[in-house]
């Protein structure tokens, strides 16, 4: 037997919500780098904070350049 289906929606408290974040933030983290190790794949990954704070991660040279240009052109590019 699973779990039951949670509501996903916002979380009001500020401080939860930071939290939160930052837990799922690293998390996205170490998913990219283990789809990078394991598959061999060319990953690239922008995070956005509520604040407007910017989180990436590369796994190449490529990759970084892909986000440096997007940050700069935005996705005109």
């Amino acid at each position: 037997m699973g779990r039951g289906k949670i509501e996903i929606r916002r979380i009001d408290n500020s401080t939860n919500r930071q939290v939160t974040f930052s837990k799922r933030r690293n998390g996205l983290l170490k998913k990219a780098r283990e789809l990078a190790i394991l598959c061999d794949a060319e990953v690239g990954l922008m995070i956005f904070s509520s604040t407007g704070k910017l989180y990436e991660y590369a796994s190449t040279r490529s990759a970084l350049l892909h986000i440096f240009i997007y940050v700069v052109y935005g996705n005109t590019v």
